[in-house]
């Protein structure tokens, strides 16, 4: 497996020299050429399309292998891009049918990135000490527009020098709630469910789980608001005994 790994700066390049050398671009509306149309259709790459509303993204399973072999990245998700343009929401779904998992491995710092037609999703892993955390979330998307008379656009945003998803070493980093990450004005990342981890990874399997705060929550509220709504009516029922108590006593003296 190859340690090169392709910036999202070059891809963006490749992809634009890409779309300007070529004779018709069918998305873009104001292009025009004498060529069979049914033939451009078919020879044009499959570019992301976004859609009005949202749905679910599909859950996979993506995994790095470093020069022996042995997994050093895994990770299980649903990814979906949420654009915002003219005011409006439009969604794409991560297809893993479609996308690649690619990148490198080494001692201290990991790099996955997803890649598909028209865009790319990539991770970098940092491990410090006991602990390793996602450092730097970059997306890239490259959608068909979304009118007739709209020009072609790219989407490009990154999340960095944060330390995203952190756990120790061995373990994974699980959060089956909603993670929502700004990566650019018009670029959002929704990653739902989310299970992740680097370098270390006994026998290529996940680790035992680090629950993330979401989920933590949605678990423990329930249970203390329950305790206290428990603890509110003991409260009002050994008031009510201890009040009626003393009116007895009361008249018993009269």
């Amino acid at each position: 497996m190859t340690r090169t790994r392709r910036p999202i700066a070059l891809f963006l390049m490749l992809s634009s020299l890409h779309w300007l050398g070529s004779s018709l671009d069918l998305s873009n509306p104001a292009a025009s050429s004498d060529e069979d149309p049914a033939v451009n259709s078919r020879d044009a790459p499959k570019r992301p399309v976004l859609q009005p509303k949202e749905t679910a993204p599909p859950q996979s399973t993506y995994t790095l292998k470093n020069l022996k072999g042995q997994v050093c990245v895994r990770a299980r998700l649903g990814g979906e891009y949420v654009v915002r343009e003219n005011k409006k929401k439009y969604y794409f779904n991560l297809d893993p049918g479609s996308t690649q998992a690619s990148g490198y491995c080494l001692n201290q710092k990991s790099v996955l990135s997803l890649s598909f037609a028209g865009g790319n999703l990539e991770f970098t892993f940092i491990k410090e000490g006991n602990v390793f955390y996602v450092k730097k979330i970059t997306g890239l998307l490259m959608p068909v527009p979304t009118c007739k008379n709209c020009q072609n656009k790219t989407y490009i945003g990154i999340v960095d020098h944060e330390k995203l998803f952190l756990a120790k070493n061995g373990l994974s980093f699980q959060c089956k709630s909603e993670t929502t990450l700004i990566l650019s004005s018009n670029l959002r990342l929704k990653l739902v469910p989310l299970q992740i981890q680097a370098f270390d990874l006994a026998s290529g399997a996940f680790g035992k789980e680090v629950e993330c705060w979401a989920d933590y929550n949605k678990r423990v509220i329930p249970i203390i608001l329950g305790g206290v709504a428990a603890a509110i009516c003991l409260i009002a029922i050994l008031t009510y005994v201890l009040v009626r108590e003393r009116r007895g006593q009361g008249y018993e003296q009269l």
